[in-house]
Formats: C-alpha cells, sequence, structure tokens
C-alpha cells in the first residue's frame, strides 16, 4: 500500500499519518510507502520503516501533480488549501490553491488513467460550507450547494468535479463534508470559525480568550479524532455502496456556544470559563448566523461514519490526545 498525503504538513494531514504508522496498515492491506507533500516540507514521521518521499510543492503549479503521482499512490488523501477567512481576503489565491490545486490533481490521474489505467481511491477533504443560508434545521443529505463564501463556493465546485471524474472512470472518489474541527490544536489559525476552538483551547491551559458572537450561535462540530477516521473510513469502505451522490457530509454534534461552554464548566471547573471574555463582534455574529447549525448525515451513519455524541466528548478527546490525558 502506498499512500500520498497532500496537505501532509496541516493539523490533519499530520494526524492522519500517525494514525496510519501507527497502525502499520490502511484496513487490512500493509502500508510500505508514503508521500507526503506540502508547501512546507512536512515532518519525517517517527516510526515508519517503509519507504517515505517527503515533497515541498505548490500542488496548483503546473506539472506538480504528475510528479507526486509518478509512484502511483493507491489512495489519495487531497488536504491541501488556504482556510475560509483567507480564501475570503484573497480571492485570487483562494482560487489557485482550493479550486486550481483540486482540478491539477484529477487532470494528472486522469492522464495517467488514459496512459497505463491507472486508478487510485481519491479522500477529497470538503466543507459543509458547501452550503448556504437560509438553511433548515437539521439540513438534509439532499438540500441544495449555495454556498455564501468563496471558500465554499470553491469546494463545492470541486465537489462537482471529483463526482464527475468518478462517473467517467478515471479514479474512484469520495468527498467528505467536514464539520468545523473542534478543538484545534496548536495556534489560532486564519479560519472565520476559530474563535469555537479558541474559546476551549486556551482556558483549558489557562490562558484566556476572545468570544465575539453571542452563546446562541449555533454550529455543526466534531473532533480531529473522528475527522481523521472519517478520511481512513473513506479509504476503505466499499464505495459501491455510495451512489453517484458521491460528497457526503459527516455526522457531527450540533451545540451552541452556550452548549461548549457548559461542557468546558462540566470539564474543566468555574474557573476555566472565568478566562473566556465577551467581546461582541457584529460582523463574525453576521458570519455566523448564516453558517450551518446541523445536518441530518443520514447517508453518512448508514454507511458507517460516526463521531462523538457530546461536546463533554470532544473536550476530553482534546485533553487526552493534545495534554497527556490530564488538566
Amino acid at each position: 500500500m502506498h499512500i500520498l498525503i497532500i496537505g501532509a504538513a496541516g493539523m490533519l494531514g499530520r494526524k492522519l499519518t500517525q494514525r496510519l504508522v501507527r497502525h502499520g496498515a490502511l484496513g487490512e492491506r500493509a502500508l510500505e510507502a508514503l508521500t507526503l507533500a506540502d508547501v512546507v516540507r512536512p515532518d519525517a514521521p517517527e516510526g515508519f520503516e517503509g519507504r517515505t518521499n517527503r515533497v515541498t510543492a505548490d500542488l496548483s503549479a503546473p506539472g506538480t501533480a504528475a510528479r507526486l503521482i509518478e509512484g502511483r499512490p493507491d489512495v489519495i488523501f487531497h488536504f491541501a488549501a488556504i482556510v475560509s477567512g483567507e480564501a475570503e481576503a484573497e480571492f485570487e489565491k483562494g482560487y489557485r490553491i482550493n479550486l486550481d490545486g483540486a482540478l491539477e490533481l484529477f487532470e494528472a490521474i486522469r492522464h495517467a488513467h488514459r496512459a497505463e489505467g491507472y486508478h487510485p481511491r481519491v479522500v477529497f477533504a470538503s466543507s459543509i460550507a458547501v452550503v448556504g443560508a437560509p438553511l433548515p434545521f437539521p439540513i438534509p443529505d439532499d438540500f441544495h450547494t449555495t454556498p455564501l463564501t468563496s471558500y465554499g463556493t470553491q469546494k463545492a465546485i470541486s465537489e462537482l468535479l471529483l463526482a464527475d471524474y468518478t462517473r467517467h472512470g478515471f479514479f474512484d472518489g469520495i468527498g467528505i463534508r467536514l464539520p468545523t474541527i473542534c478543538i484545534r490544536p496548536g495556534a489560532p489559525n486564519k479560519a472565520a470559525s476559530g474563535f469555537f476552538s479558541n474559546i476551549l483551547r486556551e482556558p483549558l491551559v489557562g490562558q484566556p480568550a476572545i468570544l465575539p458572537v453571542p452563546d446562541t450561535i449555533r454550529h455543526w462540530h466534531t473532533s480531529p479524532r473522528s475527522a481523521v477516521g472519517f478520511m481512513i473510513h473513506a479509504a476503505t469502505m466499499d464505495t459501491g455502496a455510495i451512489g453517484p451522490r458521491r460528497n457526503l457530509s459527516m455526522p457531527g454534534l450540533s451545540a451552541t456556544v452556550g452548549d461548549q461552554i457548559e461542557a468546558l464548566r462540566r470539564v474543566a471547573g468555574d474557573k476555566a470559563v472565568a478566562l473566556i471574555r465577551r467581546e461582541p463582534d457584529p460582523l463574525i455574529t453576521r458570519m455566523c448566523e448564516s453558517w450551518a447549525p446541523g445536518f441530518e448525515a443520514t447517508r453518512a451513519r448508514a454507511l458507517g461514519f460516526t463521531s462523538e455524541d457530546s461536546f463533554d466528548d470532544i473536550i476530553r478527546v482534546h485533553v487526552e490526545d493534545e495534554l497527556g490525558g490530564t488538566l
């Protein structure tokens, strides 16, 4: 088994690499080779005895995708993207990275397929940003994709391309619409949704955090651990059960900011909650009011995808995976 991870230096790319190396296999096939690619050189996976190729490359640059698949990986995980806030602020960069990069990859695989029958599994990290207000709650699986951000538009177009290239038999693709990842480890990023993690991550280690929206804001969440689980399940499942609608809204947890805060109180106490400082931001609030409050995710659940049942569980996952298991 040879696996290519594009966006391997990012948070989910690193966690996926670590889990694959820890298990030494993907499904029932032993892991023999890893190609790890990103715009910065990914770290070498500790404890992996197979072949590793770490590549510093911009997927959107002509010819990069063809070079990345020269080793004909069996499974390709495509995470590479710039996040929502950055894609909105830097229009051209957003389309180049988030859309052109995906098209370059799909085209490189198409040419390899026509030349020699190459047919990998492609797991594409999409987003719940492909839907836009007005939104029902919960959002059904057949709800139309009408994104209201450039990031969501770029993901929605990539989803259509993935489905069409799969329909033509160039590769076996599946798009995973990830909920907002919470709690994201590390430093805050440029995602507009970053505060959902910040108000939990910082107080858990005794640091203050700013909350720019009301406690009533509701959104759709999953943990990094579950997100990696989605990708692995997508890479190993029988895609014949999916049918022609190749992009799936993942299970998650619908919660208000107030629900998050009360879960933090139950897990870490009043002292942690007191570190949250409310600084209302009308612009961020307006943005959040148009975001997805929650999905039915009926198809994904029926296909075996699972997520957490409570925000207490999401916080405990962060404590176990990032804080050594104790506060």
